[in-house]
Parts: C-alpha cells; sequence; structure tokens
C-alpha cells in the first residue's frame, strides 16, 4: 500500500469496527509508550489465538508500515524513527493503564506496565454499596438506607441519586434528598444498606434536570498565583495559553474542585503560594455557587471578610 498521510490514515481507522480498532489501538500504545510488541502481547490482552494476534499486526502495517520494524533477533516489533502514533492517547488514560495495566479478566490482578508509585485510596466505597447507587442513577429510581452525618449521626434516608462525582479524597453522590426536599452531596463510604426502591416512584421535581446547581456551569479564570516566585515553571505545568488556564466546572462542586486543584481563591491572593501556586483571577465568577469550600474564598455579600456560603 502506498504512504498515506496521517489525516488519510485517520480517516481509514475511523471506518474500521470499532473492535478490530481496539486491537489496533493497542499496538499503537505498546509500540509508543513502551517501544516494542510481541504477538504475544495482543494475545494475553483480546485472549485470541497467534493467527488472529497477527491478522492484527498485518492490519496495523497496512496502515501505517512506516510505524514499526521488525527486531528478528528479539522477534519483536519496534517502532521506528519516523513513528507518529495512529491514534490520540489522551494522557490520563494512558498514565492509569501505565500505572495501574489494562484490566485481564475476572481473576488477573492487573499489574503496572513501568515502574511506578501512586497513592492508595484508602476510603474507597464497598461495591455493595456502588452497585445499588449506580443502578438507582441508570433505571431512575429512589433508594433507601442508612447514612451516617456529623451533624445527625446515624438516620434513615430516602433519596434519588443523580451522578457519582470523584472529589479528589473520597467519592460523592449528587442526589435528591425526599426529607430535606434540596438537591445534596452525600459521601458513599458513609452510606449503609441501600436498597432500591421500585415501588416509589421518582417525580418530575426530583429529577437531575430540576437541578440547577448541577445544570449551571460557570467558567474560572486561573492563573499563576501573583506571589510566585517562578511563574514560568507553573506555566509549564498546567496547559495555559497566554498565561491563563480557563476551566469549566458544575456550580454544584466548584468549592470542591477549586479546593482538590489548590487554587488561592482569596480575593488579595492571600494564601501561600508553595501550597497553593493557581490563583482564581475573579472571585466573583463563583457567586451563586457552592463555593463554600474553595480556598480562601470570601462571598462579596458577607462583609469585613466573614465566609460564608454562597447560594
Amino acid at each position: 500500500m502506498p504512504y498515506l498521510d496521517q489525516e488519510a490514515r485517520r480517516r481509514e481507522v475511523d471506518e474500521i469496527p470499532r473492535t478490530q480498532r481496539e486491537r489496533l489501538a493497542f499496538i499503537d500504545f505498546q509500540l509508543y509508550f513502551l517501544g516494542e510488541l510481541r504477538r504475544q502481547d495482543l494475545i494475553d490482552r483480546f485472549e485470541s489465538g497467534p493467527a488472529g494476534a497477527t491478522r492484527d499486526i498485518a492490519q496495523y502495517k497496512e496502515i501505517a508500515s512506516e510505524n514499526l520494524e521488525l527486531d528478528k533477533a528479539a522477534k519483536l516489533y519496534r517502532p521506528t524513527k519516523a513513528f507518529e502514533p495512529l491514534f490520540d492517547h489522551a494522557p490520563q488514560r494512558v498514565l492509569t493503564a501505565l500505572s495501574q495495566g489494562f484490566g485481564q479478566g475476572l481473576d488477573a490482578q492487573s499489574q503496572p506496565m513501568v515502574r511506578c508509585e501512586y497513592p492508595t485510596a484508602l476510603n474507597l466505597p464497598a461495591a455493595s454499596v456502588i452497585a445499588p447507587i449506580t443502578r438507582a442513577i441508570r433505571l431512575g429510581k429512589a433508594v433507601r438506607l442508612h447514612y451516617t452525618s456529623v451533624a445527625s449521626g446515624r438516620t434513615l434516608k430516602e433519596l434519588v441519586p443523580l451522578a457519582l462525582v470523584d472529589i479528589g479524597l473520597m467519592w460523592q453522590v449528587r442526589a435528591f434528598d425526599r426529607k430535606h426536599r434540596q438537591f445534596r452531596d452525600y459521601v458513599l463510604t458513609r452510606m449503609q444498606d441501600p436498597k432500591v426502591l421500585d415501588d416509589r416512584p421518582v417525580l418530575k421535581e426530583e429529577t437531575v434536570e430540576q437541578d440547577v446547581l448541577w445544570n449551571r456551569v460557570i467558567e474560572l479564570e486561573l492563573v499563576t498565583h501573583p506571589n510566585h516566585p517562578r511563574s514560568e515553571i507553573v506555566e509549564m505545568d498546567y496547559p495555559m495559553v497566554d498565561g491563563m488556564l480557563k476551566v469549566r466546572v458544575r456550580a454544584a462542586h466548584s468549592g470542591y474542585m477549586l479546593r482538590r486543584w489548590c487554587v488561592d481563591c482569596s480575593p488579595d491572593h492571600s494564601l501561600a503560594a508553595r501550597d497553593f501556586p493557581l490563583w482564581l483571577k475573579e472571585p466573583l465568577d463563583l457567586y451563586g455557587s457552592e463555593a463554600e469550600l474553595a480556598p480562601g474564598y470570601v462571598d462579596p455579600r458577607a462583609g469585613n471578610g466573614k465566609k460564608i456560603r454562597a447560594m
């Protein structure tokens, strides 16, 4: 096959069935990030036979022959100096795969693909809690469960789960609370014995479409903390354009996200730059969102620098 430019190769790949694209993407990944590909890698990953693995490699070579060459001595393929990735590999997914491996069957333990150290989650919820919550989200059902909070201790609740939210240190559920008649956030690890309620239909007012803060998305402008001694380093660490990083967050979780990203939200950038390399350029952009947990945030209506909950 004659040489195809990058755009033509991408178009050809887009026409291939999804299952086959996954195999080609795996070949691309192995060559790009690990620098080698064995036929056995495909056999192990997709539980295919030798003939199937050979066909996959042949198809990849047909589309991008200049990307790989056979190392006959080692009996494997290596990327050429002219290698150009055939797929757009999302960095977050790449790092997850490299650090935790690809899942390979129910009984196999995923192993990192390169030496890697990453923090172990200390507070993951039990699968017996996750399952009924996610079923309720998927099927549009309510749940009954016991929930333990700092203010009320252990109580029985009826919730309408709407979405999972990863706030960094823990997983939460955005849900409608039938007792308080409000949309609120609940920590998964504090839930016990959730049961899906098939006989308690969800009302229109309890659906995600009625959650104003969830549906409101705000754009925030983040810049290097004015007191940081090396602004160029911060601009390298984050994908800034003209010294600014624009992010979009849901108003329901703006405070959580800004805390997770270590953003100084004080109007006078008074927090330590070594701990908060980013600064929220315009704190007023948080008006009307759940911003009380944003580091240093002062609601403009509070007066005298007193923090209050943003409504």
